[in-house]
């Protein structure tokens, strides 16, 4: 049980403060509610350049990193479909610099020209080398928009394509950043040896005058229900055949988010799982095989991936997962191996809540999804999943009709 106490100043900011004594570290958890589905098709990765941009020197405070390191800290961020968080770790008696600097970069970045310049080819160089350059790196600039048709979850991150970046104007970049990044927008969350009392002082202190934003709500397409299985194949220069299915599924905040989420491990989750016995050690068909859920806001996906070993076809690979997934929909699981992979998600929940960050992290998401609560009743939530729930929701989303697959053929299988 994580224990937290909250509060909001005038300027719509939310704060949870968790108080751990066993630690003289601090984490300082900022989380925008903002990511990629919030952008313009016409302008996407935007979200991705701010997590950029926000390191790039502010109004008073021109080089971000230098503060922090003088104190002892460490920071880093990342970006996502759905929000943009920044965290820092430092010793619990220079809490106040972490203040001191996120408040900043809220109140407005420096807005320069070398700035943009600065961290639009930082940008422009990360798409380059991780998605177009790399090995199965553009697998999911190919995957999103073949499964979705509407909605924004249908670009990356990074964005649709670099000619966005390249062209992004300094008015684009300020019209970004006023609509998005306001306290209005955000949820803070302290986790430490610190009192809720210091933490409003310091709030109100370095927070508290910084102007709210208009923020309008977000309405974005639903995507409709997928009818039709969909495919791609492309060929690269990557040296074995890979095959990617993903099949629609529930949004965050739904009962079946669990079932599905625990159906991900009894598939691929450690050398025991159903896929790693069948697709791997039974049959040699693979060198990898992973299922997982994308783990949205919306509308998610629920991914197999699995890359073939040399001389095996992908549609035989391919026939073995609809097998395995034919057994599941018809047979279900067994008791054994729900309790078995419900064991293996509450150790993992028990040994990541021994981390400050992680608390405080997951705090600022849980109040972002429903409430700050909701980290402590997940657990419940997995527990509360039956054998019958994930047969039933496996028939209605793990079906042909629902999914969309990508086959990535090597050139050097010819």
């Amino acid at each position: 049980m994580i224990q937290f106490e909250k509060f909001s100043l005038r300027n719509g900011l939310r704060v949870i403060v968790h108080r751990d004594e066993t630690t003289p570290i601090v984490a300082f958890n900022l989380l925008y509610d903002v990511g990629a589905r919030d952008e313009d098709e016409s302008k996407t990765g935007f979200a991705h350049l701010f997590e950029h941009l926000m390191f790039g020197g502010s109004v008073n405070i021109p080089n971000y990193d230098s503060p922090l390191q003088e104190v002892g800290g460490e920071n880093n961020a990342f970006t996502s479909n759905d929000i943009t968080n920044y965290y820092i770790t430092l010793p619990k008696e220079n809490i106040e610099t972490a203040f001191w600097l996120e408040s900043d970069r809220m109140l407005s970045l420096a807005f320069t020209e070398k700035s943009l310049e600065v961290q639009r080819n930082v940008v422009i160089e990360e798409f380059k080398q991780r998605y177009l350059n790399q090995p199965y790196g553009d697998v999911w600039l190919l995957l999103r928009p073949l499964a979705y048709t509407r909605h924004p979850y249908k670009w990356a991150t990074i964005g649709k394509e670099i000619k966005h970046i390249e062209e992004a104007t300094m008015e684009d970049v300020k019209s970004f950043f006023f609509k998005h990044y306001r306290p209005n927008n955000a949820i803070l969350s302290v986790a430490g040896d610190i009192s809720k009392e210091q933490i409003e002082k310091l709030a109100e202190k370095w927070f508290g005058d910084i102007p709210q934003g208009d923020i309008v709500p977000r309405d974005l397409p639903k995507e409709p229900k997928q009818l039709q299985a969909r495919s791609l194949t492309v060929e690269r220069d990557v040296p074995s055949d890979a095959i990617y299915k993903a099949y629609h599924i529930c949004n965050r905040v739904d009962p079946n988010y669990y079932a599905i989420d625990l159906v991900s491990d009894i598939l691929s989750r450690g050398d025991s799982s159903r896929l790693f016995e069948s697709l791997i050690k039974e049959q040699e068909l693979c060198s990898n095989v992973n299922a997982y859920i994308t783990g949205d806001m919306d509308e998610g996906l629920f991914v197999i991936s699995a890359t073939a070993n040399e001389g095996v076809s992908l549609e035989k690979v391919e026939d073995a997962i609809h097998r395995e997934l034919e057994l599941l929909n018809k047979n279900g699981v067994s008791d054994l191996e729900l309790r078995k992979v419900k064991n293996k998600v509450e150790s993992a929940h028990a040994f990541g809540n021994t981390s400050v960050l992680n608390k405080a992290m997951g705090l600022a998401i849980a109040e972002l999804i429903v409430d700050a609560s909701l980290v402590n009743q997940e657990m419940d939530f997995y527990q509360a999943v039956t054998t019958d729930q994930i047969q039933a929701y496996c028939q209605q989303v793990l079906v042909p009709t629902n999914c969309s697959t990508l086959y990535y053929k090597s050139n050097k299988s010819k």
